[in-house]
């Protein structure tokens, strides 16, 4: 599939699998008003559309819209509804989090921003971020390298791609396959979007994160090649 993919689900469940991503194979999922298992294996990522019971690993806790999870080694959700995605190859660290901002604590393109709500565990990970479009906005048609996937969480709009315009609203799940041209526009509403990527560009590493580079050694970080010596290898 090379196009926009969008879907509004009134009873029917969703089941999408995408054989090749920077982290293997992800399979799109949904869950409607039933009990559901998420897999052992892997992780998986959880964007309620409606309030929802998830248990996992001792932890019981309520999820409502805007809110989010990760669930690595299988989880339990009771009620409500909302978008699985699950990558059988890849295990994520477990975090919940929400309802999320409205407005964007990062600046993005064309008057939007974003939020990294899941950042990545290590360089080149998967993310969740938050994107926020006020009204009026008329994003540059563009691309992404990779599989974006997620839920209209708010407001209204639409997204443009070469095939026409699809509106959005809140509740559908949707996904933009890599090097599709495209665009999100609003108009008199804002429009929040939780988007997911199954890879990123920047993090922490074994040579660089916060608690190498602010370990001192005789006034030199141990991030620093002349304390390579010391680091663990």
């Amino acid at each position: 599939m090379t196009e926009f993919q969008a879907w509004v689900l009134d009873g029917d469940r969703l089941c999408v699998d995408i054989a090749e991503t920077p982290v293997g194979a992800v399979r799109l999922r949904s869950w409607a008003y039933t009990a559901t298992r998420v897999p052992e294996y892997g992780s998986a990522v959880l964007l309620p559309t409606s309030l929802a019971i998830v248990v996992w690993s001792g932890v019981e806790l309520s999820l409502g819209v805007g809110c989010y999870a990760v669930v690595p080694g299988g989880a339990r959700i009771f009620g409500g509804a909302g978008l699985i995605i699950h990558t059988p190859e890849y295990r994520g660290l477990a975090q919940a989090g929400g309802p999320a901002e409205g407005d964007g604590r990062l600046n993005y393109i064309d008057g939007c921003s974003d939020t990294l709500l899941v950042c990545p565990a290590r360089l080149g990970e998967p993310c969740l971020n938050l994107l926020h479009l006020p009204a009026g906005i008329d994003q540059t048609a563009h691309t992404h390298p990779s599989d974006r996937i997620g839920i209209i969480l708010r407001g209204a709009g639409v997204c443009r791609t070469e095939q026409g315009d699809r509106p959005l609203v809140p509740g559908m799940f949707w996904r933009i396959p890599p090097d599709v041209v495209h665009s999100f526009h609003t108009r008199e509403s804002f429009l929040d979007v939780f988007a997911w990527h199954p890879d990123s560009d920047f993090g922490p590493s074994h040579d660089a994160h916060p608690m190498l580079n602010r370990t001192i050694v005789e006034g030199v970080a141990a991030s620093d090649p002349r304390r390579a010596a010391i680091r663990t290898r």
